[in-house]
């Protein structure tokens, strides 16, 4: 849980610097950085929980570019659907969607790179 607290501050920060300079709405960008990062941490725990589970991804999880890969999508989807619903503007969603996770793809790649550095003992071999 501590490492799903601890990326969600950081998603909290990029979805609301993304949401507001797009929007120049402070109430949207505001609206916006707390739906779409409070449903991507959700998503990120069962993400999390899926590839510490599943065993054919267990051998992967050592693979942080496949581990990204992977939450990319989930997270482009949710960014969409929350942007969408709240402007009600299909380009806007797709603008935001493809912006705001590239930010947090970036950072979750590199928080993944820390994380794995600060607690190895987490990370065994697959076989």
């Amino acid at each position: 849980m501590k490492k799903t607290l601890n990326f969600a501050a950081i998603h909290f920060t990029i979805a609301f610097s993304v949401a507001y300079i797009l929007t120049g709405d402070i109430l949207i960008g505001s609206l916006i950085a707390m739906i779409e990062p409070t449903v991507n941490t959700v998503a990120f725990y069962f993400h999390e929980k899926v590839w510490n589970q599943w065993q054919l991804l267990k051998q992967f999880a050592r693979s942080t570019k496949m581990k990204t890969m992977s939450f990319a999508v989930v997270h482009f989807s949710v960014a969409f659907g929350v942007v969408y619903l709240l402007t009600g503007d299909a380009l806007v969603g797709g603008i935001m969607a493809t912006i705001e996770p590239a930010f947090n793809t970036c950072a979750y790649y590199f928080h993944e790179k820390v994380w794995q550095r600060k607690h190895p003992q987490q990370w065994q071999c697959a076989h």
